[in-house]
């Protein structure tokens, strides 16, 4: 409680009020004192988390998280030990990410007794949509309507200031105009859409609030809490207000109260921004996240197999320095949004950058843009499953099968937790039909399926998606079952030809080891192995003897054990 009160004397500079001070003091004390739900209090090989909107899956006449939990108790649940609901609360826009109510489940999905039943079956991750509410939310309609005691909560500006240094992750307006019922027009920040609306953090009453929601969060048993959309918290005219101090002190802020009121708690901060940025939210190590979003990581391994190279994927992964047990990443290759390429800025040249969006638009994946301070855009994410990014639309299902596996089978070596979206375990292909149908980019990896269906596809109606649901789900109760791929464990990265990926993870003091190749190229590739002491492929069954050469065919990896 010292912590929370020195965090928000720093942020407020000694001006939060007694009396909002003393509520959110009782309240967090109130919520401390009250039943707590028991939470894993780390991390280790078994946790994989599962990436789904709470409307994944559908039967007639049944509460789409009814269904979700069907599914991932008779499909799942020995493969994934972590769910990460998408916003599953009454939405506007963005597919929930427009909140209009922070405390509802939408009653197309349930109620709170479904999230409860489906937690009783696996640890879950919440997200904390902490930047922005719906402009059809209750919240901005007291804005609008003027009503005492909401005038502060958004962020008005006349539409002549300066905001040219501010970082816009889109090319839609920083400002929207919005009517008064007297007549008068407000100018709204809106960093991300005109139905996405900023708080304004800067009023006691908007941090007393959404305290409130992180709280009856914790209380409804989110074992981690993702920090939505977290670099633009706070906003201050002539900055990038973007990263910003104060920014760093709320997450800090969000964390300490999570230590309180339910210690185990996981945050997690989701920046879609370059990596010595995005590293920054673990802070000192204890005092802000314990996990951040591995955004290079898509780009990179994207990049690696369409070049053939892992030229690139290997400089940047020998700079990750370990989390020493209080931290890690949260690794993933596909999510709900597309494959951003902010993160792999300064690691890629902009003419590599480039040359990948070409090759994906090509085949059929959109793009999405960003306004640059100097008037330009440039792209910001590709939209496209990460099934049909790494294959050309002529491939045979075997080599986009085979492709798609080597690529996870990078993920779910390197250090940290990874994550796994709905749509890579189910083999999902672009949905054209549906981006059309949605306008917007980021829906061709949206697809929402009919439980009967989807259950008749991965069972053998559909052989590509029930190759890819098989093997996939085996690799990942694999990897689970290594010691070496505990999350703490550190790797090291082998010199190799380019067309190779080599690297160790082992257990420190004791000879657990996996050595990791991965031949990244479409060709056969034959090298000898840098020691003789490892002895069987973990994926095969192979047994290696001695020192002699091994090949690997086009697209292979080995974990090879000693």
């Amino acid at each position: 409680m010292d912590k929370i009160n020195a965090l928000l004397d720093e942020i407020y500079q000694g001006d939060f009020p007694v009396a909002a001070r003393e509520r959110l003091l009782s309240y967090t004390q109130a919520a401390r004192d009250s039943a707590r739900l028991p939470r894993k209090p780390h991390w280790d090989q078994q946790d994989v988390v599962l990436i789904t909107y709470a409307d994944q899956f559908r039967e007639p006449e049944q509460p789409t998280l009814a269904s979700l939990t069907r599914f991932f108790q008779q499909h799942l649940q020995s493969t994934f030990n972590i769910v990460h609901l998408l916003p599953f609360f009454p939405w506007s826009s963005d597919d929930g990410f427009s909140v209009i109510d922070y405390h509802a489940v939408n009653p197309a999905c349930g109620g709170w007794q479904h999230i409860a039943a489906l937690h009783s079956n696996t640890r879950l991750m919440f997200d904390f949509v902490c930047n922005h509410i719906s402009a059809q939310s209750a919240w901005f309609r007291h804005y609008l309507a003027q009503d005492p005691g909401w005038d502060d909560f958004f962020i008005s500006q006349p539409p002549a200031t300066d905001l040219s240094t501010v970082t816009r992750p889109r090319t839609s307006p920083l400002l929207t105009p919005f009517k008064l019922p007297d007549g008068d027009t407000r100018f709204i920040w809106t960093t991300f859409s005109a139905d996405q609306v900023d708080l304004n953090f800067a009023s006691p009453e908007v941090l007393i609030r959404m305290t409130g929601v992180l709280i009856d969060y914790l209380k409804k048993g989110a074992d981690y809490v993702r920090l939505d959309a977290v670099g633009y918290l706070w906003k201050t005219p002539g900055t990038r207000s973007i990263h910003l101090h104060k920014t760093h002190l709320l997450v800090k802020l969000f964390r300490a109260i999570a230590d309180v009121v339910a210690p185990g708690t996981v945050i997690v901060t989701e920046t879609n921004v370059p990596h010595r940025d995005n590293i920054s939210y673990f802070g000192n190590g204890d005092d802000e996240a314990q996990m951040v979003y591995q955004f290079s990581l898509p780009p990179l391994v994207l990049h690696a197999i369409h070049t053939g190279s892992a030229r690139v994927l290997h400089q940047w992964a020998d700079t990750l320095t370990p989390g020493h047990g209080t931290t890690t990443f949260f690794n993933f290759l596909a999510s709900h949004d597309g494959i951003g390429l902010n993160p792999a800025r300064g690691l890629l040249t902009e003419s590599e950058i480039g040359e990948l969006v070409a090759v994906l638009a090509q085949e059929g994946a959109r793009i999405s843009y960003k306004n640059n301070p100097d008037g330009t855009i440039s792209p910001y994410e590709i939209n496209v499953t990460y099934l049909d990014a790494l294959s050309q639309r002529s491939d045979s299902d075997d080599t986009r099968l085979r492709r798609f596996l080597l690529a996870h089978a990078i993920l779910l070596a390197f250090p940290g937790v990874p994550a796994i979206y709905i749509q890579s375990i189910l083999g999902s292909r672009n949905d054209d039909e549906g981006a059309n149908a949605a306008g917007y980019p980021r829906a061709i990896n949206r697809k929402k399926y009919s439980l009967h269906e989807i259950e008749q596809e991965i069972s053998g109606g559909d052989w590509l998606r029930q190759q890819i649901f098989t093997r996939l789900s085996a690799l990942i109760q694999l990897r689970t079952r290594q010691p070496a791929f505990h999350p703490d464990n550190p790797m090291t990265l082998l010199a190799s030809e380019s067309r190779l990926l080599l690297f160790r993870r082992h257990v420190p003091e004791s000879s657990e080891e996996v050595l990791c190749l991965f031949n990244l190229s479409s060709s056969e590739i034959t090298t000898t192995l840098p020691e003789a002491h490892y002895c069987q492929d973990l994926v095969s069954g192979q047994r290696l003897a001695g020192s002699k050469p091994v090949t690997l065919a086009a697209w292979q990896f080995m974990w090879l054990r000693r």
